[in-house]
């Protein structure tokens, strides 16, 4: 609280977007400023317009001796762009100069002031999130150390750059709110000699934001080159702070060879984008939908396999889901990127993708959430904030809108119904749940039926804003303890699949890589327990591994959740080896058949493993896959009506489920009650006790 009171911050977040360089008239306007002299009629500097329509941030644009042909193929490219969509995008040409998705490093940003190096000029990024604590060393925002108008805080572009406006945003903090409500905006090519923008003879006053949440986004008249520009807090929110934050390490340039469509596609376009890759492979792929969304719109599934269509006997069946948040697109694009490259690389006759399409049914849901990325899209990559578009229509986290079965697996096993009256897996969801009444999204009902109508076996979802793959339990065991380790039975196995993402991403093992926000996860091999990070009821991983067989994960993959398109080739090769091995590990552990005497596939057989209080069910064709790390098992097969059976199997260390197939046989007992029902009479075990009782 006194940390509140005695220091008045202004919180300032700042982005710019690259543009390509216009015509000599537009890049004079740096000379007019340093003459003091205008040639332009008197332009309003702002209107302080909140995200709206507009999808741009703040733009520049790179400047050197020899990017003049380069920037005028891109300003036609933009024309032509223009002229071929009734809805131009500037954004989509002028992308953002780096300081959200951390391609501006921390050596880059200075300030007059900070209170201390946690507050410090690094932390002044659009979206960066602060610490659940007050004084949390890594806030939401840059802090200046004294109040005054004098603080600035600089971006140094190391080379010419042309810049053509300002996107400010408040500080992100549970317990205070800050923000700059106005500002002025200086320019330099020295940093020694500053120019102040200006209107005219006036200096520029630029308004700020209202809140702490939304963007403002600010053009400038005309396009100024410099290589530093200073944004200069001038009024702030009556009791409030200034701060930034972030702290980066300078990433190299990525290009990718991979000839896929990398550019942010409407719903309108996802769909035709998913048409096209089903009529290149049409014997491998298959569209079809889950449901709808809150306001109709159809949730698109792809099916990749060699058999589209139908589940084959004795193939596992993958899932990646994205978008269940509206806002966090960067997973959707990753798969419309996915189903693109596994098309084009299975024409080419590349032999891993092949082997795992013959191999896997698997399947693709870009998009669970439309509805929110309707809203976010709107916004567009810059302007969408932390927040907008996270929800379904109808205001819910479709992500932890399923059943909590946690709570009730645990109830039962802490009044030892467990395994007696109460199964360790397919915990059955409540009533209550299932009503039409209760507070359920249409999209998280379409999931759920998705999930219990195919066996799959292993899925992911895809997430944005950090870097991290987090694994079950997501709910503390404790009701009150909002972080706590919370391991499941397979906690070993959930660990590997965690890891074999992390370790294969480009980024999120690197220890020498900058936190995204508050969290240093790359110590941790880029994976932690859901519930050690923040406790969650209700997720989809947790309903997934208690209601079917199938071990589920988020994967956070990358610190913005929005990337701006031309990011989309960096995060795509940041993503991609991770994206194939992931899906590889579907056939790590036991596979086979619970079949009868006379060779049946026996539906609904409980397949049960020595030392994990976890078991799986057969499929319809009595076929299992049960994931496991390498090492020796002794594995029981179960069903009613059956005696049960027992075997050694074995698990190596390559690719490639162990085969563990089962024989039962009718249990004694199910075929005297067989008998005697045939010939109309009771079994000798349902008489005895009317005997006795007389």
């Amino acid at each position: 609280m006194m940390f509140l009171r005695l220091s008045l911050h202004f919180l300032l977040f700042l982005d710019l977007m690259d543009v390509s360089s216009g015509s000599p008239a537009e890049d004079s306007y740096i000379q007019e400023l340093y003459h003091g002299t205008s040639t332009q009629e008197e332009i309003l500097p702002t209107d302080g317009r909140v995200r709206k329509n507009t999808k741009n941030t703040v733009f520049t644009s790179k400047l050197s001796a020899a990017s003049g042909s380069t920037s005028v193929t891109a300003v036609n490219k933009k024309k032509e762009k223009s002229e071929r969509d009734s809805v131009s995008d500037v954004s989509d040409d002028c992308p953002p100069l780096g300081l959200e998705s951390l391609k501006v490093d921390d050596f880059q940003l200075h300030s007059s002031t900070m209170r201390h190096y946690g507050l410090g000029p690094h932390r002044g990024r659009l979206n960066i999130q602060g610490g659940l604590q007050e004084d949390d060393v890594y806030d939401g925002g840059w802090c200046a150390g004294r109040v005054d108008p004098l603080q600035w805080l600089e971006v140094d572009a190391r080379r010419l750059t042309r810049f053509t406006g300002v996107i400010t945003q408040g500080r992100s903090s549970l317990w205070s709110s800050d923000w700059v409500s106005s500002y002025k905006v200086l320019f330099s090519n020295d940093s020694h000699s500053w120019l102040t923008l200006k209107n005219g003879s006036r200096d520029l006053i630029f308004t700020g934001n209202r809140e702490k949440e939304i963007t403002v986004l600010n053009r400038f008249p005309k396009p100024v080159v410099a290589r530093y520009i200073r944004v200069n807090p001038r009024t702030w929110y009556p009791g409030g702070s200034i701060y930034p934050n972030n702290y980066y390490r300078r990433r190299n340039e990525i290009t990718t060879t991979d000839n896929l469509d990398f550019r942010h596609h409407s719903y309108k376009e996802m769909r035709q984008l998913m048409k096209v890759v089903n009529e290149m492979c049409p014997n491998i792929t298959r569209i079809y939908k889950i449901g709808r969304s809150f306001t109709g719109l159809k949730l698109y599934a792809i099916e990749i396999s060699d058999n589209p269509g139908e589940h084959e006997q004795g193939e596992p069946e993958f899932r990646y889901t994205a978008g269940s948040h509206g806002n966090e697109v960067l997973g959707r694009e990753l798969l419309l990127l996915l189903m693109q490259f596994m098309c084009l690389e299975y024409l080419s006759g590349n032999p891993r993708i092949r082997h795992l399409v013959h191999e896997t049914r698997i399947h693709l849901l870009p998009s669970v959430n439309p509805d929110g990325f309707e809203k976010a899209s709107e916004a567009g990559s810059e302007l969408s904030g932390w927040s907008l578009g996270r929800w379904s229509k109808d205001g819910l986290d479709i992500h932890h809108n399923f059943p909590d079965l946690n709570s009730v697996l645990w109830e039962a096993e802490s009044r030892k119904w467990v395994p007696r009256k109460f199964h360790n897996h397919h915990v059955s969801i409540p009533d209550w749940y299932q009503s039409k009444n209760a507070t359920v999204a249409v999209e998280t009902r379409a999931l759920v039926s998705w999930m219990e109508k195919i066996p799959f076996v292993l899925g992911g979802n895809l997430q944005g804003g950090e870097l991290v793959v987090t694994f079950p339990y997501d709910r503390t065991r404790s009701a009150s303890v909002l972080r706590e380790q919370t391991a499941t039975p397979d906690d070993h196995v959930f660990r590997w699949l965690a890891f074999s993402y992390a370790s294969t991403h480009r980024l999120m093992t690197d220890v020498s890589r900058r936190v995204c926000h508050t969290d240093d996860f790359a110590k941790e091999d880029g994976t932690i327990n859901g519930a050690s990070w923040h406790t969650a009821a209700g997720s989809m991983n947790d309903f997934s591994y208690l209601h079917t067989n199938c071990f589920e994960l988020s994967m956070y993959v990358g610190c913005d959740k929005y990337p701006h398109q031309s990011e989309l080739p960096e995060e795509w090769e940041n993503n991609r080896e991770s994206l194939l091995v992931f899906m590889e590990q579907v056939h790590r552990g036991i596979k086979g058949f619970v079949r009868d005497v006379q060779g049946k596939g026996i539906t609904n057989a409980v397949v049960s493993v020595e030392g994990i209080n976890h078991d799986i069910r057969t499929a319809s064709d009595g076929d299992f896959w049960r994931l496991l790390n390498p090492g020796e098992y002794t594995v029981r097969a179960r069903a009613e009506g059956f005696s049960s059976s027992s075997k050694v199997c074995e698990v190596g260390y390559k690719i490639g489920a162990s085969r563990c197939d089962f024989v039962l046989s009718r249990s004694n007992l199910s075929r005297i009650k067989e008998i005697m029902l045939k010939f109309n009479k009771q079994p000798i075990s349902m008489r005895l006790p009317r005997l006795i009782n007389k």
